[in-house]
């Protein structure tokens, strides 16, 4: 007890020798201790927040590269049976996240947000302005989504985005600039030695010093202020596009040097996806975010060789590359035309017509509120060099229009039927006159028929009586004799008789002749000839 009482009455004495206002101390030192401690706890629980700002599409292509993006970890949140986040990009802004997670699907390394805008409309701006601050900035990466089945728009589409988006950036505060300034000279180090290659590891230098590779030609000419990926999704398209339009290796070729001309100038990466085939979209993506998995490394690699599956990594393309893809390309000639794209002012709404001061819409349609291409424009360049098969329909139909979509007028619901109502009435008119001209026809032939027949019905009736009476015969002498034979061979007779002297007549001719003879001679011939055999039989 005395030891105790000792060690009691040390720490009291301390205590008591530091004075209330040490106690009072203590306390709070302790207070202090335990909030930095929950709030490192709490920092490094806190997952690192990743932007996406996806730009075109549809709402189904959308919904369809947020699936690309998501499904390894969409697969492991089902594992764990936790809820998969709801999609709502069906009006103006709309949003959705999923959480990246590791190779062993367990830790989570960032939480990715994405909106989406599928109109490049200016009303829109004032909806991404929110979403760029001077802590976002650093942590935001742009995606263009474009699409394979109208390959002959994506110069004018990607114009359109680029613009909006300059008028998005341009009108950010001061502070947001200066970051974004900061981000893209750190987008330009990336591979080029002393900075960080997109997975992650440190990029080797170029030599004793520290200085990166000098840019080429055409190289971030038109940096925007954040790093840019374009999508071209349905890559399957390619082979309908072959078979159907006529397009060979020479039409997909110009299509892939062009958009890479361009992109190089905002040191943009671009990538060809396929719905349901395995790219390398999630690995450029979040690389391009700064999410690397801590337990395995997925390099990038790019791909120039497979049509469909084209990977184009931000500062690995160049010039010299771009010509080598197909000779004849002038490269430099659409990299100059693409900075006169974006020196235009950016185009109005094409769905709400032209306003007046009045704010009403004066009925202008498509082709009267698109300005005019400018001379030596890349989009218009791009255009003369991949058609578009409506636009060549439209010409040999003798249309004259600058529209790059075929417009079709549709006519009001009670018109269109009262149009067909005339129609079926015609025909119906029509079908009763045939009718009516093959009933008269059939009543002409039936009487026709009934007057040949009329003429041949006395014969048929006499050949019927007589074959009904049977042949006439009679009695000469005791001997029964038929009347028509003996006629009948008198006419053979004389017909033999006259056939055998030269120039004589035929036999119908002999016969139709012969007069008629006198039954009383015909008598006393067959009666001498019955005395006769009468005569010889005695």
């Amino acid at each position: 007890m005395a030891g105790n009482t000792n060690r009691y009455s040390t720490y009291t004495t301390a205590s008591v020798g530091s004075g209330t206002d040490s106690k009072s101390g203590d306390k709070g030192e302790k207070k202090e201790l335990w909030n930095s401690m929950l709030s490192s706890v709490a920092s490094g629980r806190r997952l690192p927040e990743k932007n996406l700002i996806v730009l075109g599409g549809s709402v189904d292509s959308q919904r369809e590269f947020f699936e690309t993006l998501s499904s390894n970890d969409r697969r492991a949140h089902d594992r764990n049976a936790s809820r998969v986040p709801p999609v709502a990009n069906s009006f103006a802004l709309g949003y959705t996240y999923y959480d990246v997670l590791d190779a062993d699907q367990e830790d989570t390394l960032a939480r990715i947000s994405l909106y989406t805008l599928t109109s490049p409309s200016p009303a829109f701006a004032s909806l991404l302005q929110p979403i760029l601050t001077p802590q976002s900035i650093a942590n935001t990466l742009i995606v263009i989504l474009l699409d394979w089945s109208q390959p002959w728009k994506w110069m004018r589409q990607l114009r359109e985005w680029i613009l909006l988006l300059r008028t998005v950036l341009v009108s950010l505060s001061n502070e947001c600039k200066e970051t974004m300034e900061e981000v893209m000279l750190a987008w330009r180090d990336r591979g080029r030695g002393g900075g960080i290659n997109l997975d992650g590891t440190a990029a080797v230098p170029t030599g004793d010093s520290e200085i990166g590779l000098p840019l080429g030609p055409g190289e971030w000419e038109d940096a925007l202020g954040l790093p840019l990926c374009v999508v071209c999704q349905n890559a399957e398209k390619m082979e309908y596009l072959e078979k159907t339009q006529g397009w060979k290796e020479e039409e997909f070729d110009t299509v892939l040097q062009f958009m890479r001309t361009v992109l190089l100038r905002h040191g943009a990466s671009l990538i060809y996806t396929t719905p349901s085939v395995p790219s390398q979209l999630p690995t450029l993506i979040h690389s391009s975010l700064g999410i690397h998995s801590l337990l395995k490394k997925q390099p990038l690699r790019h791909n120039v060789i497979d049509r469909d599956k084209v990977v184009i990594p931000p500062n690995w393309d160049s010039w010299g590359k771009i010509r080598v893809l197909r000779d004849g390309f002038d490269v430099d000639r659409v990299s100059n035309g693409w900075s006169i794209d974006l020196d235009q002012p950016f185009p109005r709404s094409r769905q709400n017509g032209t306003e007046g001061g009045d704010g009403e819409s004066n009925g202008a349609d498509e082709r009267e509120v698109a300005e005019p291409d400018p001379e030596g424009s890349t989009v218009a360049l791009y255009e003369e060099s991949v058609h578009d098969p409506s636009m060549d329909a439209l010409q040999l139909a003798g249309r004259n229009t600058h529209s790059t979509e075929l417009e079709v007028e549709t006519v009001d619901t009670q018109t269109f039927l009262a149009q067909q109502l005339k129609v079926l009435e015609a025909f119906k008119q029509k079908n009763e006159e045939a009718a009516r001209e093959a009933s008269h026809h059939r009543l002409h032939k039936k009487l026709a028929d009934d007057d040949h027949l009329g003429d041949h019905s006395d014969a048929k009736t006499d050949a019927r009586v007589l074959e009904h009476i049977g042949p006439v015969q009679f009695n000469m002498g005791g001997i029964q004799v038929d009347a028509d034979d003996m006629v009948q061979r008198l006419k053979e007779r004389q017909a033999l008789g006259l056939s055998s002297e030269p120039d004589s007549p035929t036999a119908e001719e002999a016969v139709d002749s012969t007069p008629a003879m006198n039954t009383e001679n015909l008598q006393a011939f067959f009666h001498g000839l019955m005395n006769r055999r009468g005569a010889s039989a005695k």
